[in-house]
C-alpha cells in the first residue's frame, strides 16, 4: 500500500540519513526500483515527473501499475508515489488519481504567488492524508522543458513556504538536473545552513542528486537534507548496460532480441545504481 512521504522523512532529518527519490519511466524501472527497496529494507520514494506520466498512460496507469507490483512483488518497506515538479493543474490530477504524495513546484512564480498556490494544495494534500513538496529558488538544468536558471534560495522565503504546513523543502543551493558540469562551483552549504535554521526540523530536499561528491552528499544530509533526488544516474546506467548487450550482438544470438532478455541488463543496472545511492544515503535497514 502506498503511504504518504511525512512520517519516512521524518524518522530520516531525525537519524541524520535520507530516503532516495528514483524517478521512475516505466515498468523495468519500477520494478527495479521496488525490489532494491524490498532487498534493502530501505524506504522508497517513486518519482513521476508530468512529462513521464504521459509517456507511461497517464496517472491512473502509473498508479495501478505501482500498487499491482507492490502487492505481486510483496512489498512490505514503505513506498511513496510521487509526483515530480508538479504544475498546479498537475499536482491536483495526480492527487485525484491516487498519489500519495506531491509536489508543486511554484519556484517560478512571485514569492506570493507560490505562498498563494501551495496554500491552497496544503489543504487539499492534508484532507487526503497526502505529504506536499514545496520549492524555493529554481534547480538548475532543464527537466521535462523546464529550464531553472540554479537560483539560490532565500533563507526567509524558505521559512514563509515551510511555515505554511508543507511536508518538505525543495530548496535551490547550486544543484541542477542532470550531469554537472567541470566547472560547477559545488553545493551552497553556507545557504544550506541557514536555510536548516530558519526552517527548522522540516526535511529539506536535494534535487539533482546524479553526479554529487560523495562527501557533499553526506554534508547535505547532516544539513537536514531527508531526501534526495536521483534521475540522470540510473538512466545512465541504464543506457549503458542496454548499448552493451547489443554491441556484443546479443540480441541477434537465439532469442535475445526478446525484450524480456534486451532489457534484463539495464534493469540490473538500475538495481545496482538504486542499492548504491541507498548505501550512501544511509536508508539501509530504516524501513
Amino acid at each position: 500500500m502506498l503511504v504518504s512521504a511525512k512520517e519516512m522523512l521524518t524518522k530520516a532529518r531525525a537519524g541524520k540519513y535520507a530516503v532516495g527519490q528514483f524517478n521512475i519511466n516505466n515498468l523495468e524501472w519500477t520494478k527495479a526500483v521496488l525490489l532494491t527497496a524490498q532487498e534493502n529494507n530501505s524506504p522508497v520514494i517513486l518519482g513521476v515527473s508530468e512529462g513521464a506520466g504521459k509517456y507511461m498512460g497517464g496517472y491512473k496507469t502509473i498508479v495501478g501499475m505501482v500498487n499491482g507490483l507492490i502487492e505481486e512483488l510483496n512489498i512490505t518497506v514503505p513506498v511513496a508515489l510521487h509526483l515530480d515538479h508538479g504544475s498546479y493543474e498537475g499536482a491536483k490530477a495526480a492527487m485525484a488519481a491516487g498519489f500519495s504524495s506531491i509536489m508543486f513546484d511554484g519556484s517560478h512564480y512571485a514569492i506570493e504567488e507560490n505562498i498563494a498556490k501551495t496554500t491552497e494544495l496544503v489543504g487539499l494534500t492534508s484532507e487526503k492524508g497526502l505529504s506536499l513538496e514545496a520549492e524555493v529558488g529554481s534547480i538548475g538544468g532543464e527537466e521535462d522543458g523546464v529550464v531553472g536558471a540554479g537560483e539560490i534560495a532565500d533563507a526567509n522565503e524558505c521559512k514563509a513556504i515551510a511555515d505554511l504546513g508543507v511536508t518538505m523543502l525543495a530548496a535551490g543551493i547550486g544543484n541542477i538536473h542532470g550531469q554537472y558540469p567541470e566547472n560547477w562551483k559545488g553545493l551552497a552549504f553556507d545557504a544550506l545552513a541557514d536555510i536548516a535554521a530558519a526552517t527548522g526540523d522540516m526535511p529539506l530536499v536535494l534535487h539533482g542528486g546524479t553526479g554529487i561528491p560523495e562527501e557533499m552528499i553526506k554534508k547535505a544530509i547532516s544539513l537536514g537534507v531527508a531526501k534526495i533526488n536521483v534521475n540522470t544516474e540510473c538512466q545512465l546506467s541504464f543506457a549503458e548496460a542496454t548499448r552493451k548487450y547489443i554491441e556484443a550482438g546479443k540480441d541477434l544470438q537465439g532469442k535475445g532480441f526478446d525484450p524480456r532478455k534486451l532489457l534484463g541488463p539495464g534493469f540490473e543496472a538500475i538495481k545496482a545504481t538504486v542499492k548504491e545511492k541507498m548505501e550512501l544515503f544511509g536508508s539501509v535497514n530504516q524501513a
